[in-house]
């Protein structure tokens, strides 16, 4: 009989840590442009001001912190939605519709980023510090320092400050990218004209990255805002009503990074997941 190959539940969170290795510098700049009060600099022009105040190695300020995140955010979500979608689809030949695996993923994708709250806030702090006063700094060591040090100092209530917008923002990015790669994987094979290659890997997470910008971006600026606030913020709706005082665009500030950073993201993610599975993966017989 033939033989397939099913990822294990961890392998989404050691691709998505995989990626984050190669993308921390565009996520980096991502955070000090959406972070801006009026729009100063644009992507190039950030990359070239961190260098120079703060080297080379200030483009991984944070990597820590990002590697913990894909492990509790993105290990959470894609372990829930490929269980569920392996479990329903298991005895079937056709693939699930997509509405169940935009419901699958929003499920995922909302556990996740509740999950993956405290590294998220850790994460951006530690990326932001650099652009705050020296007598302003939170100078985290690492993500575990920065997750103590906040729960001592500031309560463990504070951990989970931005909770429901990135969960929101979880279920959005996820159907983005794991619901729209799996449809986009579908479709791609479907032509005939393309195998279970990397080529169809490319294509088809490439499509799912600009889904996902598309989709979160807003929510992405507004969770941004209210990780790194220091109290200006009353909650969502107050962060979104200043927001909006400096213009429908600035909703979208930062999405041309977003989408460099969130793009070669997903690609990368996917691709690193697919060759997870395809070596290591459980075997299936069909």
């Amino acid at each position: 009989m033939p033989e397939k190959r099913e990822s294990r539940w961890y392998f989404g969170g050691l691709a998505s840590s995989g990626a984050a290795c190669c993308t921390h510098p565009l996520d980096l700049l991502k955070v000090h442009l959406q972070t801006q009060q009026k729009l100063k600099m644009r992507m190039t022009g950030m990359a070239i001001r961190v260098v120079q105040t703060d080297g080379f190695l200030a483009l991984y300020n944070g990597l820590s912190a990002s590697l913990c995140r894909q492990m509790t955010y993105s290990l959470t979500r894609f372990a829930i939605y490929d269980t569920i979608r392996d479990w329903q689809a298991k005895g079937k030949h056709e693939p699930l519709p997509f509405y169940k695996k935009v419901l699958l993923g929003s499920l995922g994708g909302f556990a996740g980023g509740l999950v993956g709250t405290p590294a998220d806030m850790v994460n951006v702090r530690m990326q932001n510090d650099m652009k705050l006063p020296l007598n302003q700094r939170r100078n985290y060591s690492h993500a575990l320092d920065g997750l103590i040090r906040v729960a001592r100092e500031e309560g463990l209530k504070k951990l989970f400050s931005g909770a429901s917008m990135a969960s929101t923002r979880g279920a959005l990015v996820t159907v983005g990218q794991l619901s729209c790669y799996d449809q986009a994987k579908q479709l791609v094979l479907s032509t005939g004209f393309f195998p279970d290659n990397i080529i169809t890997y490319f294509l088809s997470s490439f499509i799912a990255g600009g889904c996902a910008t598309v989709l979160c971006h807003p929510l992405d600026v507004l969770k941004t805002r209210l990780m790194n606030s220091k109290g200006e913020y009353e909650g969502l709706l107050h962060c979104a009503k200043e927001t909006a005082k400096l213009g429908p665009l600035a909703f979208y500030k930062g999405i041309f990074p977003a989408g460099i950073r969130l793009v070669p993201h997903t690609v990368l993610t996917f691709i690193f997941l697919e060759e997870l599975r395809k070596y290591f993966g459980v075997r299936v017989n069909v």
